[in-house]
This record gives C-alpha cells, structure tokens and sequence, in this order.
C-alpha cells in the first residue's frame, strides 16, 4: 500500500535571461542573466548610468522601454507580455527610486485598494486594519503616516517608509527595491533598511539595487552582483560588497578590462 506524501512547496523564482533593452534607440541592457528566488537576497551594485535603474523598470514592465532580445521568467512564465498590475497580481513588486504623489487618496485606502486589486480578494475594512496595523509594527510606522494623502508632503523619508510598507501589506514573492538608499540621511537609511531586514524570509526573496554600499550594513546579501556598462561584470557573495568598498568602482572597472568610455556608455533613462 502507497502512502500518499504531500508535494513540497514550490519556491518562486525569478529568471532574467540574455535580457537586452532599449530606450528611445538606446540599448542600456547589453545581455543580462540573474536568477532570484524565494529566501534569497541579492544586491546589484553599479556605478551611476550601468542600467541598474532600466533594469528594475523594464522588470515590473514600465512603459517606455523596448525589449530587444532575452526573456523574463517568473514562476515559469515569461511575464514580457503582462502589464504592470498582472506582475504584481502574480507576486512581483517594484519599491520605486522616486515615489510618486497622489493627491486625495490616504495611503490606508490606497494599500487596502492594492491589496484587494492584487490578491484578488475582498476583504472588510475591519479585517485589512488588522492586518496593516501588525505591518506597521512590524516597520515602525505611526497611524498619523497612513492617515496622509500617498507621499504628499513626505520628507524622503517618509517616502521610502511607505514604500516599504506597501512591500509588507502586499507580501509578494519577489521584491527589487530601487535604490531605496537614495537621498536619506544616515538616521532614516537605518529606519528604513531594518525595516526591509525584518521582512526578509523563506517566503521573500529580494534584489537591492544599489550604487552605495552602506544600506548592506543592514541588509545583509546573500548574493552581491556588479553592473557595468548594461552588463553584470562580476558576482560573488556578500564579501565583494567589502571589496567594491575597498577598490571602489574603478578598480573593478580595471580589474574586468573596460574602458571609462565604456563602464559609462550603458546611461540610464531620462525618465529615470
């Protein structure tokens, strides 16, 4: 007699293959290869202008830029063709380098408006208020932030707070956080990089994109990945951030044999 045994449970994954992109008829992305999955963090570090911040957009499906060649694969499905909210829907999620204002709308109402919009569920105000309010425990964010129109009137801050506490409420699989580090103070990089630590688990993985080192004293990579000039030149684990420190940018850029011209030649998009 068989005894039945109950399947393992799958572990998401998220598999960029020869991704190549373009902007306006400029390729930025020149052929890269990175795999994610459920339970791992990963750090993609690069100068400004290596096509760190296309990347994560041509990821979550931003407009305005044009896939050449490559693939993109999430949980098996090449998500190319999906819009936006389709990515989310299935577990993908984008903490923006700039967050946007939205007048009129609370952030309570607008995380209870995404998280039925993504999971696909109703669920009673009471019942959403009990499961934001451990959220904002679990980040150290006050009931006075979500009671605010979305980033209006935000200090940096503020912003990339909210940021992740949307990433907390929604619970995707897959989370790329864009330069998350960018324009806060020592205080408020600490507030919000612990915040992102302590959701960091089996059932999360998470790509940091970073130019500076400093937001991985509290985000501890399992993985850390150098970009240059649209292509991942260098990999290894959390000791090549200590030696990105070390040598800085430029002597990876020496050490992988590009030119100035062109570890600088990928840019990044004006819109970014």
């Amino acid at each position: 007699m068989s005894i039945a045994t109950e399947a393992p449970p799958t572990t998401a994954e998220l598999e960029i293959r020869g991704l190549h992109a373009s902007v306006e008829g400029k390729e930025i992305l020149k052929g890269i290869d990175l795999t994610v999955r459920q339970g791992e963090t990963h750090a993609l570090m690069g100068p400004n202008g290596s096509g760190k911040s296309t990347l994560a957009n041509v990821l979550m499906g931003r407009p305005g830029y044009a896939v050449t060649a490559g693939e993109v694969l999430f949980k098996g499905e090449n998500i190319l063709a999906l819009t936006p909210d389709q990515r989310a829907a299935r577990g993908l999620f984008l903490a923006m380098q700039y967050p946007v204002e939205v007048p009129g709308v609370s952030v309570v109402n607008f995380l209870r408006t995404a998280y039925k919009a993504v999971k696909g569920e109703d669920i009673s105000a009471l019942g959403f208020r009990k499961h934001m309010k451990e959220k904002m425990e679990l980040v150290g964010v006050e009931d006075e932030m979500v009671r605010r129109y979305v980033n209006q009137g935000f200090s940096g801050g503020e912003k990339k707070k909210n940021e992740i506490l949307q990433l907390a409420v929604l619970e995707p699989d897959i989370a790329i956080l864009d330069e998350t580090d960018s324009g806060l103070d020592i205080d408020s990089l600490k507030a919000v990089a612990t915040g992102v630590e302590k959701l960091i688990g089996p059932s999360l993985g998470v790509l940091v994109i970073t130019h500076y080192q400093r937001i991985l004293n509290y985000i501890h990579p399992d993985f850390v990945h150098v970009m240059m000039a649209g292509r991942i030149v260098k990999e290894g684990g959390p000791e090549l951030a200590k030696e990105l420190e070390d040598k800085g940018y430029e002597g990876i850029r020496q050490e992988v044999g590009l030119s100035a011209e062109e570890a600088g030649d990928a840019g990044e998009a004006s819109k970014e």
